[in-house]
Protein backbone atom coordinates (compact mmCIF):
# COMPACT_ATOMS: atom_id res chain seq x y z
CA UNK A 1 0.00 0.00 0.00
CA UNK A 2 1.33 3.66 -0.95
CA UNK A 3 3.04 4.92 2.11
CA UNK A 4 1.74 7.58 4.00
CA UNK A 5 1.89 11.47 3.14
CA UNK A 6 4.03 13.38 5.07
CA UNK A 7 3.86 17.31 3.96
CA UNK A 8 0.76 19.04 3.00
CA UNK A 9 -0.04 19.48 -0.43
CA UNK A 10 -0.59 22.87 -2.25
CA UNK A 11 -4.66 24.20 -1.87
CA UNK A 12 -6.53 21.92 -4.31
CA UNK A 13 -8.27 23.56 -6.94
CA UNK A 14 -12.30 21.98 -5.72
CA UNK A 15 -11.98 23.56 -2.19
CA UNK A 16 -12.07 26.78 -4.04
CA UNK A 17 -15.12 26.14 -4.80
CA UNK A 18 -16.32 25.39 -2.04
CA UNK A 19 -17.05 28.92 -0.55
CA UNK A 20 -20.19 28.69 -3.16
CA UNK A 21 -21.26 25.74 -0.59
CA UNK A 22 -21.55 27.84 2.41
CA UNK A 23 -23.87 29.96 1.17
CA UNK A 24 -26.32 27.23 0.56
CA UNK A 25 -25.94 25.37 3.68
CA UNK A 26 -27.72 27.63 5.89
CA UNK A 27 -31.01 26.62 3.89
CA UNK A 28 -30.81 23.27 3.64
CA UNK A 29 -30.14 22.75 7.24
CA UNK A 30 -32.61 24.72 7.98
CA UNK A 31 -35.26 21.68 6.75
CA UNK A 32 -33.13 19.52 9.40
CA UNK A 33 -34.86 18.28 12.18
CA UNK A 34 -33.36 20.27 15.07
CA UNK A 35 -30.31 18.28 16.25
CA UNK A 36 -30.20 16.43 20.02
CA UNK A 37 -27.83 16.04 22.34
CA UNK A 38 -28.72 12.45 23.11
CA UNK A 39 -30.70 10.39 20.58
CA UNK A 40 -31.34 6.93 19.06
CA UNK A 41 -30.59 6.23 15.96
CA UNK A 42 -28.26 4.59 13.23
CA UNK A 43 -24.80 4.62 12.61
CA UNK A 44 -23.53 3.88 8.91
CA UNK A 45 -19.98 4.76 8.97
CA UNK A 46 -16.98 5.53 11.39
CA UNK A 47 -14.63 8.99 10.94
CA UNK A 48 -11.18 8.24 11.54
CA UNK A 49 -8.68 11.71 11.76
CA UNK A 50 -5.17 12.29 11.06
CA UNK A 51 -4.32 15.26 13.26
CA UNK A 52 -2.20 14.22 16.44
CA UNK A 53 -1.30 10.90 14.83
CA UNK A 54 -1.08 8.18 16.65
CA UNK A 55 -3.32 9.82 19.73
CA UNK A 56 -6.58 10.68 16.96
CA UNK A 57 -9.95 11.32 17.11
CA UNK A 58 -12.38 8.61 16.39
CA UNK A 59 -15.80 9.14 15.74
CA UNK A 60 -19.40 7.19 14.44
CA UNK A 61 -21.16 9.24 11.92
CA UNK A 62 -25.14 8.74 13.07
CA UNK A 63 -28.33 10.74 13.66
CA UNK A 64 -32.26 10.01 13.76
CA UNK A 65 -33.45 8.26 10.89
CA UNK A 66 -30.15 7.67 9.28
CA UNK A 67 -30.38 5.22 6.71
CA UNK A 68 -28.56 3.22 4.10
CA UNK A 69 -28.90 6.14 1.46
CA UNK A 70 -26.56 8.35 4.09
CA UNK A 71 -23.48 6.72 3.71
CA UNK A 72 -23.61 4.82 0.18
CA UNK A 73 -21.57 6.60 -3.39
CA UNK A 74 -22.69 3.67 -5.51
CA UNK A 75 -26.22 4.10 -4.77
CA UNK A 76 -25.84 7.85 -5.56
CA UNK A 77 -24.35 7.21 -8.55
CA UNK A 78 -26.81 4.59 -9.59
CA UNK A 79 -29.72 6.42 -8.49
CA UNK A 80 -28.55 10.05 -9.92
CA UNK A 81 -28.33 11.84 -6.72
CA UNK A 82 -27.06 15.28 -7.30
CA UNK A 83 -25.06 17.57 -5.25
CA UNK A 84 -27.54 19.23 -2.83
CA UNK A 85 -28.98 16.07 -2.08
CA UNK A 86 -26.12 14.37 -0.82
CA UNK A 87 -25.26 17.56 0.71
CA UNK A 88 -28.11 17.91 2.33
CA UNK A 89 -27.92 13.81 3.71
CA UNK A 90 -24.37 14.29 4.96
CA UNK A 91 -24.60 17.48 6.87
CA UNK A 92 -27.52 15.66 8.43
CA UNK A 93 -24.45 13.14 10.05
CA UNK A 94 -23.03 13.68 13.11
CA UNK A 95 -19.46 12.87 13.78
CA UNK A 96 -19.84 12.14 17.45
CA UNK A 97 -16.19 11.46 18.33
CA UNK A 98 -13.36 10.57 21.12
CA UNK A 99 -9.60 10.83 20.95
CA UNK A 100 -7.68 7.30 21.65
CA UNK A 101 -4.29 5.71 20.31
CA UNK A 102 -4.44 4.23 17.07
CA UNK A 103 -3.96 0.82 19.22
CA UNK A 104 -6.17 1.06 22.24
CA UNK A 105 -8.35 -2.13 20.85
CA UNK A 106 -9.73 -2.97 24.73
CA UNK A 107 -12.14 0.47 24.77
CA UNK A 108 -15.73 -0.25 24.63
CA UNK A 109 -15.98 2.85 22.29
CA UNK A 110 -13.40 0.72 19.92
CA UNK A 111 -15.94 -2.26 20.00
CA UNK A 112 -18.47 -0.03 18.67
CA UNK A 113 -16.65 1.86 15.87
CA UNK A 114 -15.58 -1.74 14.87
CA UNK A 115 -18.80 -2.85 14.72
CA UNK A 116 -20.43 0.02 12.57
CA UNK A 117 -17.35 -0.33 10.16
CA UNK A 118 -18.12 -4.17 9.45
CA UNK A 119 -21.75 -4.11 9.58
CA UNK A 120 -22.92 -4.11 5.76
CA UNK A 121 -25.98 -1.74 6.95
CA UNK A 122 -26.68 1.08 9.62
CA UNK A 123 -26.06 0.11 12.88
CA UNK A 124 -29.05 1.03 15.49
CA UNK A 125 -26.82 3.45 18.56
CA UNK A 126 -27.83 5.32 21.21
CA UNK A 127 -25.37 8.33 21.81
CA UNK A 128 -25.33 11.14 24.46
CA UNK A 129 -23.07 13.79 23.35
CA UNK A 130 -21.04 16.99 25.59
CA UNK A 131 -23.14 19.95 23.78
CA UNK A 132 -25.96 19.59 21.25
CA UNK A 133 -24.76 20.23 17.80
CA UNK A 134 -24.85 23.31 15.28
CA UNK A 135 -25.77 21.93 11.93
CA UNK A 136 -22.81 22.33 9.26
CA UNK A 137 -20.85 20.77 6.82
CA UNK A 138 -17.21 19.40 7.47
CA UNK A 139 -15.68 19.31 3.65
CA UNK A 140 -12.12 18.55 2.01
CA UNK A 141 -11.04 17.23 -1.52
CA UNK A 142 -10.41 13.39 -0.77
CA UNK A 143 -13.09 12.64 1.55
CA UNK A 144 -16.98 12.59 1.60
CA UNK A 145 -18.20 15.75 3.49
CA UNK A 146 -20.02 15.06 7.33
CA UNK A 147 -21.89 17.07 9.53
CA UNK A 148 -20.96 18.42 12.34
CA UNK A 149 -18.19 17.50 14.89
CA UNK A 150 -19.20 16.57 18.81
CA UNK A 151 -17.54 15.28 21.35
CA UNK A 152 -18.72 12.05 22.39
CA UNK A 153 -20.08 11.23 26.35
CA UNK A 154 -20.70 7.86 25.48
CA UNK A 155 -22.68 5.48 22.91
CA UNK A 156 -23.84 1.73 22.57
CA UNK A 157 -25.00 -0.05 20.13
CA UNK A 158 -28.96 -1.42 20.81
CA UNK A 159 -28.66 -4.53 18.22
CA UNK A 160 -26.34 -7.01 16.66
CA UNK A 161 -24.71 -6.04 13.68
CA UNK A 162 -24.92 -7.64 10.29
CA UNK A 163 -21.75 -8.66 9.49
CA UNK A 164 -20.95 -10.79 6.42
CA UNK A 165 -19.16 -14.10 6.91
CA UNK A 166 -16.74 -12.86 4.78
CA UNK A 167 -15.92 -9.76 6.56
CA UNK A 168 -16.24 -12.31 9.57
CA UNK A 169 -13.59 -14.67 7.91
CA UNK A 170 -10.72 -11.79 7.25
CA UNK A 171 -11.46 -10.43 10.76
CA UNK A 172 -10.60 -13.33 12.35
CA UNK A 173 -7.85 -14.53 10.70
CA UNK A 174 -5.17 -12.25 11.89
CA UNK A 175 -2.49 -14.03 10.24
CA UNK A 176 -3.42 -12.44 6.64
CA UNK A 177 -2.27 -9.56 5.48
CA UNK A 178 -4.11 -6.19 4.79
CA UNK A 179 -3.43 -6.14 1.07
CA UNK A 180 -4.17 -10.40 0.88
CA UNK A 181 -7.48 -9.43 2.69
CA UNK A 182 -8.41 -6.31 0.39
CA UNK A 183 -7.79 -8.42 -2.42
CA UNK A 184 -10.14 -11.20 -1.32
CA UNK A 185 -13.06 -8.98 -0.27
CA UNK A 186 -12.35 -6.96 -3.74
CA UNK A 187 -12.81 -10.46 -5.58
CA UNK A 188 -15.58 -10.94 -3.98
CA UNK A 189 -17.55 -8.05 -4.75
CA UNK A 190 -17.10 -5.80 -1.52
CA UNK A 191 -16.44 -1.99 -3.23
CA UNK A 192 -14.06 0.47 -2.40
CA UNK A 193 -15.73 2.27 0.21
CA UNK A 194 -16.83 -0.87 2.47
CA UNK A 195 -13.08 -1.74 2.53
CA UNK A 196 -11.93 1.68 3.78
CA UNK A 197 -14.52 1.23 6.07
CA UNK A 198 -12.69 -2.00 7.13
CA UNK A 199 -9.18 -0.62 7.05
CA UNK A 200 -10.03 2.24 8.72
CA UNK A 201 -11.66 0.37 12.07
CA UNK A 202 -8.52 -1.37 12.34
CA UNK A 203 -9.76 -4.96 11.49
CA UNK A 204 -7.84 -5.89 8.13
CA UNK A 205 -4.15 -7.20 8.71
CA UNK A 206 -1.56 -9.51 10.82
CA UNK A 207 -2.34 -9.45 14.40
CA UNK A 208 0.30 -7.22 15.78
CA UNK A 209 -0.08 -4.65 12.63
CA UNK A 210 -3.35 -4.08 13.27
CA UNK A 211 -4.42 -0.48 14.03
CA UNK A 212 -6.67 2.45 13.06
CA UNK A 213 -6.63 4.20 9.72
CA UNK A 214 -7.34 7.53 9.26
CA UNK A 215 -10.29 7.90 6.82
CA UNK A 216 -7.91 10.06 4.10
CA UNK A 217 -5.23 7.62 4.16
CA UNK A 218 -7.18 4.55 4.39
CA UNK A 219 -9.20 5.29 0.67
CA UNK A 220 -5.92 6.00 -0.73
CA UNK A 221 -4.65 2.70 0.65
CA UNK A 222 -7.64 0.95 -0.98
CA UNK A 223 -7.27 2.67 -4.38
CA UNK A 224 -3.36 1.67 -4.48
CA UNK A 225 -3.70 -1.80 -2.97
CA UNK A 226 -6.21 -2.81 -6.04
CA UNK A 227 -4.74 -0.75 -8.77
CA UNK A 228 -0.96 -2.49 -7.90
CA UNK A 229 -2.48 -6.05 -8.39
CA UNK A 230 -3.80 -4.84 -11.47
CA UNK A 231 -0.77 -3.07 -12.72
CA UNK A 232 1.30 -6.27 -12.04
CA UNK A 233 -0.96 -8.63 -14.28
CA UNK A 234 -1.07 -5.31 -17.16
CA UNK A 235 2.79 -5.31 -17.05
CA UNK A 236 2.99 -9.10 -18.21
CA UNK A 237 0.00 -8.40 -20.80
CA UNK A 238 2.33 -8.39 -24.61
CA UNK A 239 -0.72 -7.28 -26.56
CA UNK A 240 -0.97 -2.85 -26.60
CA UNK A 241 -3.27 -1.10 -26.24
CA UNK A 242 -4.74 1.23 -29.42
CA UNK A 243 -4.52 5.12 -29.79
CA UNK A 244 -7.37 5.76 -28.00
CA UNK A 245 -9.60 8.82 -26.44
CA UNK A 246 -12.58 8.61 -23.87
CA UNK A 247 -14.19 11.33 -22.79
CA UNK A 248 -17.05 11.82 -20.32
CA UNK A 249 -18.38 14.32 -17.27
CA UNK A 250 -19.98 13.62 -13.69
CA UNK A 251 -21.18 16.14 -11.31
CA UNK A 252 -18.90 19.02 -12.87
CA UNK A 253 -15.99 16.60 -13.21
CA UNK A 254 -15.06 16.75 -17.24
CA UNK A 255 -12.27 13.52 -18.11
CA UNK A 256 -10.11 13.12 -21.43
CA UNK A 257 -8.63 10.06 -21.25
CA UNK A 258 -6.08 9.46 -23.88
CA UNK A 259 -4.43 5.31 -24.25
CA UNK A 260 -1.23 4.70 -26.06
CA UNK A 261 0.58 1.50 -27.41
CA UNK A 262 3.05 1.61 -25.28
CA UNK A 263 4.40 0.13 -21.94
CA UNK A 264 2.59 0.73 -18.38
CA UNK A 265 2.75 4.54 -17.56
CA UNK A 266 0.22 6.42 -16.11
CA UNK A 267 -0.32 10.67 -15.46
CA UNK A 268 -2.74 12.36 -14.62
CA UNK A 269 -3.58 16.46 -14.68
CA UNK A 270 -5.97 18.22 -12.63
CA UNK A 271 -7.08 21.90 -13.92
CA UNK A 272 -9.54 24.29 -12.39
CA UNK A 273 -11.55 25.33 -15.41
CA UNK A 274 -14.06 27.99 -14.12
CA UNK A 275 -16.77 29.22 -16.55
CA UNK A 276 -15.42 31.90 -17.51
CA UNK A 277 -12.16 30.08 -18.49
CA UNK A 278 -11.31 32.89 -21.16
CA UNK A 279 -10.41 35.25 -18.34
CA UNK A 280 -7.60 33.24 -17.08
CA UNK A 281 -3.98 34.17 -17.53
CA UNK A 282 -3.26 30.70 -16.35
CA UNK A 283 -4.99 27.76 -15.61
CA UNK A 284 -4.43 26.42 -12.15
CA UNK A 285 -3.05 22.77 -12.37
CA UNK A 286 -1.57 20.16 -10.57
CA UNK A 287 -0.24 16.88 -11.87
CA UNK A 288 1.55 13.51 -10.78
CA UNK A 289 2.88 10.53 -13.08
CA UNK A 290 4.57 7.15 -12.75
CA UNK A 291 6.99 5.32 -14.71
CA UNK A 292 6.88 1.50 -15.75
CA UNK A 293 8.60 1.02 -12.23
CA UNK A 294 5.86 2.61 -10.50
CA UNK A 295 6.03 5.64 -7.76
CA UNK A 296 8.32 5.91 -4.86
CA UNK A 297 6.49 8.18 -2.90
CA UNK A 298 2.62 9.53 -2.12
CA UNK A 299 1.29 11.69 -5.34
CA UNK A 300 1.84 15.23 -3.45
CA UNK A 301 0.09 17.26 -6.17
CA UNK A 302 -3.57 15.30 -6.92
CA UNK A 303 -3.09 13.43 -3.98
CA UNK A 304 -5.89 10.71 -3.87
CA UNK A 305 -7.61 11.25 -6.60
CA UNK A 306 -4.31 10.45 -8.62
CA UNK A 307 -5.67 6.66 -7.45
CA UNK A 308 -8.88 7.21 -7.52
CA UNK A 309 -8.22 8.11 -10.88
CA UNK A 310 -5.82 5.27 -11.81
CA UNK A 311 -8.14 2.27 -10.43
CA UNK A 312 -10.45 2.08 -13.09
CA UNK A 313 -8.22 2.69 -15.48
CA UNK A 314 -6.20 -0.27 -14.20
CA UNK A 315 -9.19 -2.33 -14.53
CA UNK A 316 -10.11 -1.67 -18.32
CA UNK A 317 -6.03 -2.51 -19.13
CA UNK A 318 -7.07 -5.80 -17.51
CA UNK A 319 -10.18 -6.84 -18.56
CA UNK A 320 -8.79 -6.28 -21.98
CA UNK A 321 -5.26 -8.29 -21.19
CA UNK A 322 -3.31 -4.87 -23.12
CA UNK A 323 -0.85 -3.29 -21.78
CA UNK A 324 -0.44 0.56 -22.57
CA UNK A 325 0.16 3.97 -21.58
CA UNK A 326 -2.63 6.18 -19.87
CA UNK A 327 -2.48 10.04 -20.09
CA UNK A 328 -5.36 11.53 -17.66
CA UNK A 329 -6.87 15.56 -17.98
CA UNK A 330 -9.50 16.57 -15.60
CA UNK A 331 -11.16 19.48 -15.46
CA UNK A 332 -13.07 20.82 -12.63
CA UNK A 333 -16.41 23.12 -13.69
CA UNK A 334 -18.22 25.17 -11.30
CA UNK A 335 -21.10 22.96 -11.18
CA UNK A 336 -18.49 20.96 -9.25
CA UNK A 337 -19.30 23.91 -6.16
CA UNK A 338 -18.72 21.36 -3.57
CA UNK A 339 -15.64 18.26 -3.11
CA UNK A 340 -17.78 15.12 -2.31
CA UNK A 341 -14.62 13.05 -2.13
CA UNK A 342 -12.55 10.92 -4.07
CA UNK A 343 -15.53 8.53 -4.78
CA UNK A 344 -16.48 11.34 -7.25
CA UNK A 345 -12.96 10.81 -9.20
CA UNK A 346 -13.23 6.62 -9.48
CA UNK A 347 -17.03 6.90 -10.52
CA UNK A 348 -16.40 9.59 -13.14
CA UNK A 349 -13.70 7.69 -14.66
CA UNK A 350 -15.09 4.34 -14.71
CA UNK A 351 -18.48 6.44 -16.43
CA UNK A 352 -16.23 7.70 -18.97
CA UNK A 353 -14.45 4.19 -19.80
CA UNK A 354 -17.62 2.70 -19.95
CA UNK A 355 -18.20 5.54 -22.79
CA UNK A 356 -17.77 4.05 -26.75
CA UNK A 357 -13.54 5.59 -27.60
CA UNK A 358 -12.32 7.03 -30.53
CA UNK A 359 -9.95 5.08 -31.74
CA UNK A 360 -7.17 6.70 -34.18
CA UNK A 361 -4.22 5.44 -36.77
CA UNK A 362 -1.20 7.33 -34.98
CA UNK A 363 -0.30 9.89 -31.83
CA UNK A 364 -0.44 12.90 -33.58
CA UNK A 365 -3.89 12.92 -35.09
CA UNK A 366 -5.04 11.70 -31.04
CA UNK A 367 -3.52 14.44 -29.84
CA UNK A 368 -4.94 16.15 -32.77
CA UNK A 369 -8.41 15.61 -32.10
CA UNK A 370 -7.90 16.36 -27.30
CA UNK A 371 -6.62 19.67 -28.48
CA UNK A 372 -9.79 20.33 -31.17
CA UNK A 373 -11.95 18.96 -28.69
CA UNK A 374 -10.80 20.92 -25.29
CA UNK A 375 -11.12 24.14 -27.81
CA UNK A 376 -14.49 23.51 -28.68
CA UNK A 377 -15.21 22.48 -24.78
CA UNK A 378 -13.22 25.11 -22.91
CA UNK A 379 -12.11 27.23 -25.19
CA UNK A 380 -8.66 26.41 -23.60
CA UNK A 381 -5.23 25.19 -25.74
CA UNK A 382 -4.65 22.26 -24.00
CA UNK A 383 -0.96 22.20 -26.01
CA UNK A 384 -0.28 23.93 -22.51
CA UNK A 385 -0.75 20.84 -20.35
CA UNK A 386 0.96 18.38 -22.84
CA UNK A 387 4.11 20.52 -22.70
CA UNK A 388 4.71 20.35 -19.37
CA UNK A 389 3.25 16.12 -19.96
CA UNK A 390 6.48 13.72 -18.69
CA UNK A 391 4.62 10.60 -20.56
CA UNK A 392 4.44 12.37 -23.91
CA UNK A 393 8.08 13.53 -23.12
CA UNK A 394 9.39 9.86 -21.88
CA UNK A 395 7.56 8.56 -25.34
CA UNK A 396 9.67 10.50 -27.34
CA UNK A 397 13.06 9.79 -25.37
CA UNK A 398 11.84 6.28 -26.04
CA UNK A 399 11.51 6.29 -29.69
CA UNK A 400 14.53 8.29 -30.16
CA UNK A 401 15.99 5.35 -28.36
CA UNK A 402 14.29 2.68 -30.52
CA UNK A 403 15.33 4.19 -33.45
CA UNK A 404 18.92 2.91 -33.34
CA UNK A 405 18.06 -0.23 -33.65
Amino acid sequence: MVGMPKKKNEEHPVIKNAHLFYKRINEMTKKHPKPKENFFGSSPNLFVGRYGYPNINIGILSNENVDEEYDNPLLWYNKGFDIPKIVSMRSFLINSNFKSNIKSFNDRLFEITREVAMAKKPVDVEVNLEKKPTYKLEVASDITPYGPTVRMKKAEVTENPKIPTKVDKVYSDDSLKAVDAIDYLDKHEFDEHYLTKLLSAGTLGLKTGRKLVPTRWSITAVDDTIGKRNIKKIRDFNNRMDYRVYSGDYMGNYYVIMFFPEVWTYELFESYMPNNAWKLKELKTFTDYEAFGGRKEYAYNTVGGYYAARLPVTELLTREKRQGSALLLRFVTDDYWVPLGVWVVRQTVRRTLNNKPLEFGSKELMLKYVKELVKKKFGYNVQNLLDKSKLLKEMKSQMKISSFF
